[in-house]
């Protein structure tokens, strides 16, 4: 399973592994909304909709 894997691929104990997962997930997180999902906005035009039109 892929998560077996990173987890083996991390170093230290449990509890070292753990917190290297956790900041990894994090920096995952920002570089997604600071980056990636502004990039992608533009060429989505999901903020141009509306409910209804008379």
């Amino acid at each position: 399973m892929i998560s077996t894997a990173i987890w083996n691929a991390l170093p230290g104990p449990a509890l070292v592994r753990a917190l290297i997962l956790i900041v990894l997930l994090l920096a995952l997180v920002f570089v997604l909304f600071e980056y990636v999902f502004p990039w992608v906005s533009e060429y989505l035009e999901i903020q141009e909709t509306t409910v209804g039109e008379p």
